[in-house]
This record gives C-alpha cells, sequence and structure tokens, in this order.
C-alpha cells in the first residue's frame, strides 16, 4: 500500500510530468539577474515594469517569417525555440522548467538558512538535518546498498505466498513496485469519507506499451531494461541475473498484457467499483487480502477496486508465477526504485537506464537539486519548507488578484453556459450549481502541516526516507475513519503547478505557478488573462470535461445530465479528440486524443472562459494596441508562450505513451478552435492549421 492519497486525490493536474516510475527526471537550470531581483523583493514589489518585455511576453522569442495559420507554436516561440540548446541535465524545458528553477534556488536558500539557525524549530532541524544526509555523498557511498540490505534479506526470508502477499502489502514502506498496488483517497459516492483504493500497478517500464509494442524503437528499450535489471539485481550479488532479469521482463509483460490501456483506466464508469471487505473475499478470492492489508494498517471496511477484470487475473498470475520470479522481481525493484538513496555507483547505473535510455538525459541533475526535489513533495517536507516560501516570496496582493482573476472566470463561464446551443435548461442548472460551489485555494493552505512525532537525522539517508513515509502512512491510517478534511492541500506553495480536485470541487493554485510568464501583477491585462486567466479557466474546465463533468456540485460521482445532453456532449468531445489524435510529434507516434481529452477539453474551454472573462474586462472598451499588436494579438500569444518548450524525443515518447497532456507545442495549438484567433492574425483557408467553422470545436 501506498502512503499517499495525492494520486487518487487530484483529479487533474495542468502541467506534464515525465516518467514518474520509479524515477522521475525534473527540470532545472540557473535563475536570471531579474528572477534574483524578485526574490529580494516578492513581499513589497519595487519594480514598476513586467518582468518580461515591455508588456508581459517575450516578443523576441517569436519567429515572425512564420505564419500563426501555419504553426502557431513556432510562430510565437521559434526563435526561442531554434537557438535554445538542451542543457545535458534536462529532457524537456519551458516556462514550467524556468519557474521550477527559481523554485529549487529559493529552496535551497531556505534550506541553507534553516541550517545556519542555532536553536532550530523542529521544521528547521527536519529541513536541515535531512539535507545534510542527502548531501553527505562520501558517507552514501561508503554505505553502497548496506542501507536496503534488511529489506533486501526480508525479500530472500520470503518462504510462501503468505510471505509474498505481506511483502506486496509494505511497498509503501520499501518504495517496491508490486502487481496490486493503492492508497487511501476519496468516496467517490461519499467524499466526506477517505476510501482505500486499489488497482493493477507493478510495471517497471513508463506504460504497458513499452512491453507490447514490435516496433524496433520499443525492443531496443526492452533489452536496455533486461541489461538495467541485471546490473541492479548484482549489486544484490544475485547469481543467474541474465536468467533472471529475461523471466522478471516475462512476468511484467503479463501484467502489462493484463492491465487495462490508459485511456481505460481513466474512465471514471468503469473504475468505480466500490465493495465491502466481505465480498471483496469472495468476490476476489485466492488471495490472502487481510495479510495484504495488515502491514498498512488500514482498516478497510469497504474500498474502491478499479480495475476488476484486471485484478483478478493478476491474482491468477500471483498463484501460477513461480515464487523465487517474485522474490526476484521483488529485489530487482526495491533496488531500482531506492537507487537515489544508494551510492553514485548504483544511482549512476540506474540513471542510465531510467534517465538517459528512457528520457534522453544526458547527465544527472546536480545532487543539490536531487535532494530539493526529494524534500519538496506533500508527502515529504514539503510543506515545512513551503510555509517558509509564502513568507519569503508570495506577496498577499498576488493573492487579492488572483481572487478576482478566479471570480471573473466564475462570472465569464456562467455566462456561456447559460447560452449553450447544444445543452438544455435541466442540465444547465446543475452546471450553474455547480460552477456556483466550487471552491478556489489560492498560494497556500490555510492550515499548515504539522510535522510533530517525525524525527530525522543527519547521518542516515534511507532511515530518514523511512521514518517520512512511516510518518505519512501513520497520518492516513489515523484519518481513514474520520471525515475528509477539505482544508488539505495536495502541492506545496512552491510547486509550479496546479489542480482540480473532483470529491472536492475546488480549483488550486500553488504560489509557484503565480509568476510570469504565468501571472504578473505588472503585465497587460490581455497578458495574464491569456495566460494565467486560461489556467483558472483549464482547472475549471476539468469540473466540466469528460469525466470531471461525472461529479456533481458537492463532489459526489453521479450522473446530473439529461440523456440528450450529454450524447451532445460526448459528440463534440469525440470531435476533440480526433483532432489532437491528429497531431503526430514522432513519425508513427500520434498524441492519444482520447488519453488525453480531459486535458484537451481544459485547454480549449479554459481559454474561451479567458477570453470571454477578459472581454468583460474591458468593459466595452477597445484593447489599446501596445508594440504593434492588437489586446486579442496579446492574448493568444500569453498562452501559446506559456506552453513553450523544447523536449528531447525520448521524452516525448514518454510523454505520448504514459502522459495525460498532450505535448506543449500541440497546446499551444489549442486556438485554432476559436474564431477569435482567426480575426486576431488573419488565417485564412489555406493554412496548415485552419479549420472551417464547423470543424472548430466549441464545448464551454
Amino acid at each position: 500500500m501506498k502512503p499517499t492519497i495525492l494520486a487518487l486525490a487530484v483529479a487533474s493536474s495542468l502541467t506534464l510530468m515525465a516518467c514518474s516510475q520509479p524515477q522521475e527526471s525534473a527540470s532545472n537550470a540557473a535563475p536570471t539577474g531579474t528572477e534574483t531581483q524578485e526574490m529580494q523583493t516578492a513581499q513589497e514589489p519595487t519594480v514598476s515594469g513586467p518582468e518580461l518585455g515591455t508588456f508581459g511576453i517575450e516578443l523576441d522569442a517569436r519567429n515572425t517569417e512564420v505564419k500563426p495559420g501555419d504553426d502557431f507554436f513556432m510562430y510565437a516561440s521559434g526563435t526561442w525555440y531554434d537557438n535554445f540548446e538542451m542543457p545535458a541535465d534536462k529532457t524537456r524545458y519551458g516556462a514550467f522548467t524556468k519557474l521550477a528553477e527559481r523554485s529549487e534556488e529559493r529552496v535551497k536558500g531556505i534550506i541553507e538558512s534553516a541550517s545556519d539557525v542555532e536553536n532550530k524549530t523542529l521544521e528547521q532541524e527536519l529541513i536541515a538535518n535531512f539535507y545534510t544526509a542527502y548531501m553527505d555523498v562520501e558517507a552514501v557511498n561508503e554505505k553502497g546498498i548496506t542501507p536496503i540490505k534488511p529489506m533486501l534479506e526480508d525479500i530472500q526470508s520470503i518462504d510462501d505466498k503468505t510471505d509474498l502477499t505481506r511483502a506486496f502489502g509494505n511497498a509503501w514502506l520499501t518504495g517496491t513496485n508490486t502487481p496490486i498496488a493503492g492508497g487511501l483517497g476519496f468516496n467517490r459516492l461519499n467524499p466526506d469519507e477517505y476510501q482505500v483504493s486499489i488497482g493493477v500497478s507493478g510495471l517497471g517500464l513508463p506504460d504497458r506499451s513499452y512491453y507490447l509494442e514490435e516496433a524496433e524503437r520499443f525492443e531496443n528499450i526492452r533489452q536496455a531494461y533486461l541489461d538495467n535489471i541485471v546490473t541492479m539485481l548484482g549489486f544484490a550479488g544475485i547469481e543467474n541475473a541474465q536468467d533472471k532479469a529475461k523471466e522478471i521482463l516475462a512476468l511484467e509483460t503479463k501484467i502489462a498484457e493484463l492491465q487495462w490501456p490508459r485511456e481505460k483506466r481513466r474512465n471514471r464508469d468503469l473504475t468505480l467499483n466500490q465493495i465491502s471487505r466481505d465480498d471483496l473475499n469472495t468476490e476476489y478470492a485466492n488471495f490472502d487480502w487481510d495479510t495484504f492489508f495488515e502491514p498498512s494498517g488500514f482498516k478497510v471496511p469497504t474500498l474502491n477496486v478499479s480495475q476488476p477484470e484486471p485484478i483478478k487475473d493478476v491474482i491468477s498470475l500471483i498463484n501460477e508465477t513461480d515464487l523465487q520470479v517474485w522474490k526476484d522481481y521483488l529485489t530487482y525493484h526495491l533496488i531500482s526504485s531506492n537507487a537515489g538513496l544508494l551510492s553514485d555507483e548504483i544511482y549512476q547505473a540506474n540513471f542510465d537506464f531510467y534517465g538517459t535510455t528512457l528520457s534522453g538525459q544526458q547527465e544527472p541533475r546536480p545532487r543539490w537539486k536531487r535532494a530539493v526535489s526529494a524534500m519538496s513533495g506533500s508527502n515529504s517536507l514539503g510543506f515545512a519548507i513551503g510555509k517558509v516560501y509564502v513568507d519569503e516570496y508570495f506577496p498577499e496582493s498576488s493573492k487579492e488578484q488572483m481572487q478576482e482573476l478566479v471570480e471573473n472566470l466564475r462570472t465569464a463561464l456562467g455566462e456561456r453556459i447559460k447560452t449553450l446551443d447544444w445543452m438544455g435548461e435541466e442540465t444547465k442548472v446543475n452546471a450553474l450549481a455547480k460552477l456556483e460551489a466550487f471552491n478556489p485555494k489560492i498560494g497556500y493552505p490555510d492550515e499548515w502541516e504539522s510535522f510533530e512525532g517525525l524525527t530525522l537525522t543527519a547521518d542516515d539517508l534511507v532511515t530518514n526516507v523511512q521514518n517520512i513515509r512511516k510518518f505519512f502512512q501513520a497520518k492516513s491510517v489515523e484519518d481513514e475513519l474520520k471525515p475528509t478534511n477539505r482544508n488539505d492541500w495536495f502541492m506545496p506553495p512552491q510547486q509550479v503547478n496546479a489542480y482540480y480536485n473532483s470529491s472536492f470541487n475546488e480549483i488550486v493554485f500553488p504560489a509557484g505557478i503565480l509568476q510570469a510568464p504565468f501571472f504578473d501583477p505588472n503585465a497587460d491585462p490581455a497578458v495574464n488573462y491569456g495566460a494565467i486567466g486560461a489556467v483558472i479557466g483549464h482547472e475549471m474546465g476539468h469540473g466540466f470535461d469528460d469525466q470531471g463533468s461525472k461529479s456533481d456540485a458537492n463532489g459526489i460521482q453521479r450522473n446530473w445530465w439529461t440523456e440528450e445532453d450529454r450524447a451532445a456532449f460526448e459528440e463534440k468531445t469525440k470531435q476533440l479528440a480526433a483532432q489532437y489524435s491528429a497531431y503526430e510529434p514522432i513519425e508513427g507516434n500520434f498524441v492519444n486524443g482520447e488519453n488525453s481529452l480531459g486535458e484537451n477539453i481544459g485547454d480549449v474551454g479554459g481559454l474561451a472562459m479567458a477570453y470571454h472573462a477578459y472581454k468583460l474586462s474591458l468593459n466595452g472598451e477597445e484593447a489599446p494596441v501596445i508594440d504593434g499588436l492588437t489586446g486579442d494579438q496579446r492574448f493568444f500569444l500569453a498562452w501559446a508562450q506559456v506552453w513553450r518548450e523544447k523536449r528531447t524525443e525520448e521524452s516525448m515518447l514518454n510523454q505520448l505513451r504514459a502522459g495525460t497532456h498532450a505535448p506543449g507545442r500541440y497546446r499551444a495549438l489549442a486556438p485554432r478552435n476559436h474564431d477569435a484567433w482567426y480575426e486576431a492574425f488573419d488565417v485564412q483557408p489555406g493554412d496548415a492549421l485552419y479549420l472551417a467553422p464547423e470543424e472548430r470545436v466549441r464545448i464551454w
């Protein structure tokens, strides 16, 4: 069981993520002088102009030789794209990356300040000790694989299926991949309750397609994966590693065959299968569920089974597969999943596959950045750091401006819902009720996480990580039978992202994203509406996308639509899925329009809401022309530059197969569904991006 409720609780987030299992490849770079100045003056800004350009956009990033109607991404950011060289420790770079780097630099300063304090608070002591232990390379290298030897010995002592089942259930502590996994989320039929959910997991490659596709690209990846397994087993002194690696890959291939495709796994109708504990033992027999749940501490009176048939098939696979193969599988994943906490030799060997082969990253990030990343998650010390981050870098005036923008977007969406020609009055009443109930959270939580009871030392990194896992698992166990806490946040303030949580019907904007190019108090209003305004609309849109629309104003999953309106909605979503599925970033590899549908609805709908709100803000007046650009042109350029990015081909493939977002350069093309974009840039039939009016997808 996993100790976090994040993956189950948060319906959708804004940005693009790399391969998350077993190792993420984050994006980082040095801050500019402008960013350093903002660090020093964030609480009381002294600058009178925008951070970027003369009005909030980097005009010199454009390639004006490209027609906007042929490639709006390259028109908006082509000069930057053609001249930017990907740093060796990156797999993608863009607006999110730049702010993530700024955030990391700031967090590093917070950590160093905490370390320098003589009489430390509990949070300062935890921050300083974890960072010191992580950065003590000499000690980490000297220990080698020793810190996880007790867990390796536990795996080797597995003697029967009961022991194996207990090992699966203990994965929340070991960090090991297992074929059945889950965690504490929300009861989708009663969001005031927590509920454990389980599903099929257990793959070491980013997606099932990496195991099942026959193209040479994937055959090469599988061979490199075999080599990685052999190397990792070698660190544990496992004999016959080559043969064992083949058995592990064969086992994971069987799991991949049993898993649902990603587009099916995101269907909330199919993944809602609640069952009592007693019925679980009957419906999903031949698996010792009591032993599985026992290490987690969860009571599990009821639970949700997200993939019913695959779970049954995996239970059969568990029982049919030789015990030694499962022990070797667990051994490999224990080492690989914890490689970042072990010696440089082990880390580098694992990075060669997960970083370079899978993602195209040529060298690891500096160790201090890896330390910051390890500390900054919501189930680590992220909120202890975030409390200081907010005090130093997030002015209250930004929160007030964001609140105003959110309400403007709410007004705009309300007006749009009332005039929809494809939705009937009965459904509109429910849609407006849901909109009215949206709860915006901006900047930082009102209640800060307590770290009382957590102990970390300056000389034992692996034990520190295990103590953190135990600490958050204990919190989850304590919460399980209590009412849900709607004040909880699932991203710390310094994270550059945003999310919508369908169970709480809330939209959440951490302080980290409330900076240029997304939000700048001194930028032209058209820019803020085209950037952060469309981000707000994007998150609102998740409440009305193909899956978020299955929950009502109170966060309860139920159908609040008439049959006719739902059918009309689904016709529009099919059209949008087909549009995005036509994009081909890599020859023979297309955007998965169905798997990315929720995000694409969020983009296209959010942009429409933001444009509507921008027009309302003008009160019938014409926007001024600035640097030769009209207000509409500035609005759409702001959107496109938010999504500028450059990425390795390996990272692009990973995004296409394992991500829920379309790559940034295709998100930048969302305006082709909006009439105002055609008028703003004189896009005509014959232009590559031109869509006839009846082909433009208008949902919200």
